[in-house]
């Protein structure tokens, strides 16, 4: 069996009064809605991928919280086996510069829509972890 890795994050920002928070999603040009991720490239580690993947895909640079993260692993078709670690990052401002080959539209959301919006339940797992997180600290 085929063995794929990926790694991404939950990123967020808050409102100035920190009393709201918004997580970004993405609709990829496959047409589902996810959290960023990508494939891990020779030799890095798991947050350097997380961090080219989110450069490349959005165009944000993200702060790192520690002491959160989330592994869900799938078959995405027969034959191969995929796991996906999820860190979760702040967004330090700037403007979303989507990946025209893989970014269809990237926004920041709400929670509950940003549940709403995302296609597969693992995400809605991880994104519900990320914020149990960020609400127990």
């Amino acid at each position: 069996m085929k063995q794929e890795k990926s790694c991404g994050a939950v990123i967020f920002r808050e409102d100035e009064s920190a009393s709201r928070r918004f997580y970004l999603i993405l609709k990829s040009t496959q047409g589902h809605t996810t959290l960023c991720k990508g494939h891990v490239e020779k030799n890095e580690t798991e947050r350097e991928t997380a961090v080219r993947e989110i450069m490349e895909e959005t165009g944000l640079t993200v702060d790192f919280l520690d002491g959160f993260r989330q592994v869900i692993a799938y078959s995405p078709r027969p034959g191969h086996w995929k796991e996906v670690v999820f860190f979760l990052a702040r967004s330090l401002g700037g403007r979303i510069a989507c990946q025209p080959e893989e970014v269809a539209d990237a926004r920041f959301l709400p929670f509950d829509a940003a549940m709403e919006r995302l296609t597969h339940p693992s995400d809605r797992d991880v994104l519900a972890a990320a914020d149990a997180f960020l609400n127990g600290r």
